[in-house]
């Protein structure tokens, strides 16, 4: 038999209270009032029982909160004979339960939803036909149809001329994106235009989108420091109430008035505004396509003022391009890039990767290399085309040519550069450079405008290529050739002018995020490592996302604190009011489920938080891998 859920309590735990306080006012109004004192009674007793269970929980815990106010006001309520003001706090306080229930699954809605558009099954093309078949049956290399309207459910590249692909329930951006032949196609992206054909390249449990929901599956539910320091103001807000309702009682001897005191402090918006407007919070970044994995990593985001970033895959785009091709023994450019591309299809390194991609884009047919022995993060031997060609780092290849190494510090500042050699002799150089993500300078000047106060790159690679990529960013700082502790040391230095996020992508960074109060991944590309030991994800592949999430951070903190001051403040001055006699009971109670009802309804406006999207500008900027 299935356990009850606490939300099924909840509700019926209100509806008894509702119906008691209901059919107690009925039998007064006909006259008779013993009897609807004994309803109004009965309604109160599933309620008192319910916060007092909860009430001994939260002790065991550790934990004190303005609960045990409650519970002194229905119980001396139902002391001194105001029943009818006990059955509107007990209707009042589970209604504001229920309320925060509903109020955090609203908010936790666009979360899930993430989770209900999974596909279980793709149409794969199998022996001239189509079939349906399992996602855990898709292997790389598999050719799928994506029809219109179809979630795409493995990353892959689009094997039609062209794709329209909507990204909004990943990203929050509006317009489909179009997406030429060859292009990548990310996991959990909804197919906008004509049906196209897919190239698997991901079996779908190491997909983006099901990491994605991995991630969403494990999303800690911790309670924020707000949340915690909620819990401290609510223990001095608890003695400032029992001390106001007794100063009442003891100056003007009349315990109605300490009663009413009581019932205008229950509950505290204390313990209602600080979670939903967190979890909207949560909710409402999650649309923009970052993911937070808790209340308390939103809460610290709020607060960063010091940025650290990786280099290559974050702030550079992570894919080395060729800039130029040096030929050094009358060998043509195009003959030398064609024989290294052909030599590298059979490696997976990323520079091979984007040689073997800069050839085809250039038309080039590539013939299958033979007798290839691959060195790893050295280089690649083969045979092409009956030639002997030996690709990788200059003094890899230059070893096995029999010369020494060239000089080719001027060609190689801020590069990377790739040796070819064909039939024992030095062929050429091609000339590789990572370039800077589109949108790198408004990004950096969204991050100033948000409060980040310090901006520093960490970065293992070395300090000529660093200083390339900083040139015009203003950057507070740089950092280069640091090994991974390193980088962890760096994290914990800055800690001194205050909350640090630092953001990365690979394996190596995954100690440094971990070490940081906030640590970002980049989810769509980067190490699964690195996304374990983050506090945020970011859904695709784009740094500039980090401004949204902050925005949404700081919005939904200022929401919780705005919310916490209003509704502690009018406590406050009903609870004066209460103790000298101008409110009754009942009417405190009134007053103070309309405070909590307009600061739950006041959180919930972060689940309407827009940030401003920048407009990117132009910007010409490359840098080395």
């Amino acid at each position: 038999m299935a356990p009850i859920s606490m939300d099924r309590i909840k509700t019926v735990i209100l509806g008894l209270a509702t119906a008691g306080l209901l059919a107690g006012l009925g039998l007064y109004f006909i006259g008779m009032t013993e009897g609807a004192n004994l309803v109004w009674i009965t309604g109160v007793t599933p309620a008192l029982a319910a916060l007092v269970i909860e009430i001994l929980r939260s002790i065991r815990r550790g934990e004190v909160g303005l609960d045990i106010v409650a519970a002194l006001s229905m119980s001396a309520a139902l002391v001194f004979g105001e029943s009818l003001a006990a059955a509107v706090v007990a209707v009042m306080y589970s209604g504001g339960t229920f309320l925060e229930s509903f109020a955090e699954g609203r908010a936790q809605r666009e979360m899930h939803a993430l989770l209900s558009r999974v596909p279980r099954t793709a149409t794969r093309h199998m022996n001239g036909g189509l079939e349906d078949v399992p996602l855990d049956q898709i292997e790389p290399g598999d050719r799928l149809l994506i029809r219109q309207g179809d979630v795409v459910p493995v990353d892959g590249n689009v094997a039609s001329a062209t794709a329209f692909l909507d990204t909004s329930a990943l990203t929050g951006e509006s317009l489909p994106a179009r997406v030429a032949q060859g292009g990548a196609a990310m996991s959990g992206s909804t197919n906008a235009g004509e049906a196209f054909d897919l190239t698997a390249t991901q079996v779908a449990k190491d997909s983006t989108y099901a990491g994605i929901v991995r991630l969403v599956e494990e999303a800690q539910r911790s309670k924020a420091p707000m949340s915690r320091l909620a819990d401290r103001w609510s223990l001095g807000f608890l003695l400032l109430t029992v001390a106001i309702a007794c100063a009442a009682w003891w100056i003007t001897g009349d315990p109605i008035r300490a009663v009413a005191v009581l019932v205008v402090a229950t509950p505290c918006p204390l313990i209602l505004a600080v979670p939903v407007a967190l979890v909207a919070g949560l909710s409402r970044a999650a649309h923009f396509g970052v993911l937070i994995k808790g209340a308390g990593p939103l809460e610290t985001m709020a607060r960063i003022r010091t940025l650290i970033l990786d280099k290559t895959g974050t702030l550079t785009d992570g894919r080395p391009q060729i800039v130029s091709v040096v030929s050094h023994d009358g060998m043509s450019e195009d003959d030398i890039l064609r024989l290294a591309a052909a030599l590298d299809q059979a490696s997976k390194h990323p520079v091979a990767q984007a040689v073997v991609a800069a050839a085809k884009a250039r038309g080039f047919a590539l013939p299958v290399p033979s007798e290839v022995a691959e060195i790893p993060g050295e280089g690649v031997v083969g045979h092409v085309d009956g030639h002997k060609v030996i690709v990788g780092g200059d003094g890899f290849v230059a070893k096995r040519v029999g010369r020494a190494d060239g000089d080719h510090a001027a060609l190689a500042a801020g590069s990377v550069l790739v040796a070819v050699a064909v039939d024992g002799h030095m062929a050429g150089h091609l000339v590789m450079s990572d370039p800077l993500r589109e949108g790198t300078l408004d990004f950096l000047s969204g991050l100033r405008r948000a409060g980040v106060e310090r901006i520093l790159l960490a970065t293992g690679d070395r300090l000529d290529v660093a200083e390339r990529v900083t040139t015009g960013l203003g950057l507070d700082g740089v950092r280069a050739g640091l090994t991974p502790d390193q980088k962890v040391l760096l994290v914990l230095t800055e800690r001194k002018n205050g909350p640090v996020m630092m953001v990365g992508d690979g394996v190596n960074d995954a100690p440094a995020l971990a070490a940081a109060d906030v640590g970002v991944a980049m989810g769509a590309r980067g190490a699964a490592a690195s996304a374990e030991a983050a506090d945020v994800v970011l859904l695709v592949d784009r740094v500039d996302r980090i401004n949204p999430g902050l925005a949404v951070a700081r919005a939904a903190r200022r929401i919780a604190l705005e919310s916490v001051v209003a509704g502690i403040g009018l406590s406050l001055l009903g609870m004066i009011a209460a103790a000298y006699g101008y409110l009754s009971p009942v009417q405190g109670a009134l007053l103070q489920e309309v405070i909590d009802v307009a600061v739950i309804l006041n959180a919930l406006r972060a689940l309407r938080i827009t940030p401003q999207e920048p407009v990117h500008h132009d910007m010409t900027a490359t840098a080395a891998g």
